[in-house]
């Protein structure tokens, strides 16, 4: 078996380095590296962004949600894919038509103050960590289960092979990869799928059936509860999936890798038709597991379920199927992870580096020297942090991700274009209470506190009582944008109000002198 799995890993591995070593020759400008030149068509781009949604998250952690909590993995699932219809009809289009490299591109579209970048960046800097630290909690988990190397080691291979090709390839290696890794990802479940079904003779009902008493908990599998107990708990979750998808940098500066606002919104229309597909065998995908693997080995594997996917494998197709699952996996984080890295890579070296410090001046050989170092900065954090997060679930480390996009990037970039009032002061207070605000609720929550020892990061009473605290910091990122607007309404007033412009350009691409001689 273990010779299996490094064959299919050695394929794979060759495979991505060959993807770089192609896209680094044309990896020559920054432009280049950022957004891959701008021309990837709807159906590439759709392909890439999912595979960038299809992340450890997505798939590990998912049929790990499904198998250990039944309903309650759909807390999870749906509001993930219904969130890419707020990117179809409120972001996919100005993003594309404002933006240009990064979401500080976009932002600054309205308000060009350096302070505006300077905050964007940063939140697009953190956003992009602590969505990094879930796919290398699962990179570890997944070689502490497939070839014995210990948790903490995994996450630091991980971590450097996906520096390899990001170093050199930039967005261009990191499209290509995400695209075979989607089609990859999509056709193991689609055959796994298979596999399961077979087992409960494609008797799609008797296996709901079936699973009233195939676990520890009986029918309470299949009502919601078993995980979140609390109902303003599972909203505030949903809340925050539901939203979080369209304020994600990783997931927004995929929109500026096509040539227009039309193939922006085609893309989505392909990922949405991509993600629900691959949704719906992953529901029953996380029950087979915990009917035919069951909950005691699962949690033995990994006590989040992060490995119920790979168990999965191996029941039913043995050592080879388990080795391919496992393989394509590690492509999943892998190209998930590079993704991540360019995208907040770009935001230290385009928006930090060059708009601020070097005031836009800054040579292509500078800016790609910067962006490569941030790689290696931003990686080396992320590695860090997620040495400790062995007992999370990945999909809910996503979450918490999404969480904080929804209440920081999301607010503002709605205002932006559709807000005329809406200002410097609201978009910088915005960002920073949404950022701030959020972090601070996570860390009084019960993720990190825990009365019974072991059980989370530190021991004692959470002062927050809800695990995901979107219900409310999202409402308060609005907030913010709406207090800091009205506190700088009279300097705002003396400024150049960029409004109309930018309105137009949202919606047309082209600029209010433009649309003129049109």
């Amino acid at each position: 078996m273990d010779m299996q799995v490094i064959i299919l890993f050695s394929i794979i591995t060759i495979g991505t380095l060959l993807i770089t070593y192609f896209a680094s020759k044309k990896t020559k400008t920054a432009g280049s590296f950022y957004t891959a030149g701008g021309g990837l068509t709807a159906r590439q781009n759709g392909l890439a962004l999912a595979g960038d949604f299809m992340s450890a998250s997505t798939f590990l952690g998912l049929i790990g949600a499904f198998a250990l909590s039944g309903f309650d993995g759909f807390f999870l699932m749906y509001p993930a894919l219904l969130s890419f219809l707020v990117i179809l009809f409120l972001v996919a289009e100005p993003l594309r038509n404002l933006g240009k490299y990064t979401l500080g591109d976009m932002i600054t579209a309205r308000y060009r103050f350096k302070q505006v970048r300077a905050v964007t960046a940063i939140n697009t800097i953190v956003i992009s960590i602590f969505y990094m630290l879930g796919q290398l909690v699962a990179a570890g988990a997944l070689f502490k289960l497939l070839l014995g190397i210990p948790f903490h080691i995994s996450i630091i291979i991980v971590g450097i092979g996906m520096l390899t090709f990001v170093l050199f390839g930039g967005m261009t290696a990191t499209s290509w990869v995400q695209i075979i890794k989607a089609i990859l990802l999509v056709g193991g479940t689609f055959i796994l799928f298979i596999m399961v079904m077979w087992q409960f003779n494609f008797n799609f009902i008797g296996m709901f059936a079936e699973m009233k008493t195939a676990t520890p908990v009986g029918a309470d599998f299949l009502n919601p509860g078993v995980k979140y107990l609390s109902g303003l708990d599972a909203a505030s979750l949903v809340l925050g999936l539901l939203l979080g998808a369209a304020g994600l940098p990783h997931i927004l500066v995929r929109f500026l890798t096509v040539p227009n606002a039309q193939v922006a919104r085609k893309s989505v229309v392909w990922v949405m038709w991509i993600m629900g597909c691959f949704h719906f065998m992953v529901i029953f995908l996380g029950f087979g597991a915990a009917k035919l693997v069951g909950m005691p080995t699962i949690i033995e594997a990994n006590p989040a379920g992060n490995m119920a996917a790979p168990l999965l494998a191996q029941l039913v197709g043995g050592d080879l199927m388990f080795a391919f699952i496992s393989a394509v996996s590690f492509a999943t984080i892998l190209a998930v992870v590079a993704g991540i890295v360019v995208t907040g890579a770009a935001a230290f070296s385009h928006d930090l580096y060059n708009e601020i410090f070097k005031n836009g001046q800054a040579t292509e050989k500078q800016q790609m020297t910067m962006v490569r170092l941030a790689s290696i900065v931003i990686t080396a954090v992320s590695i860090v942090l997620s040495l400790s997060l062995q007992s999370f679930n990945v999909a809910f480390l996503a979450s918490l991700a999404f969480t904080l996009a929804a209440s920081s990037n999301l607010p503002v970039i709605l205002f932006t274009v559709f807000w005329r009032k809406f200002n410097k002061t609201g978009a910088v207070f915005g960002m920073l209470v949404g950022l701030l605000g959020t972090l601070t609720l996570v860390a009084l929550s019960p993720n990190v506190w825990n009365p019974v020892p072991g059980a989370a990061l530190l021991t004692g009473e959470a002062i927050f009582p809800l695990s995901s605290p979107g219900i409310v910091s999202i409402p308060l990122g609005f907030l913010a944008c709406y207090i800091g607007t009205k506190i700088g309404a009279k300097k705002a007033a003396l400024e150049e109000d960029r409004y109309t412009e930018i309105l137009v350009k949202s919606h047309t691409g082209s600029d209010v002198k433009g649309v003129i001689k049109h």
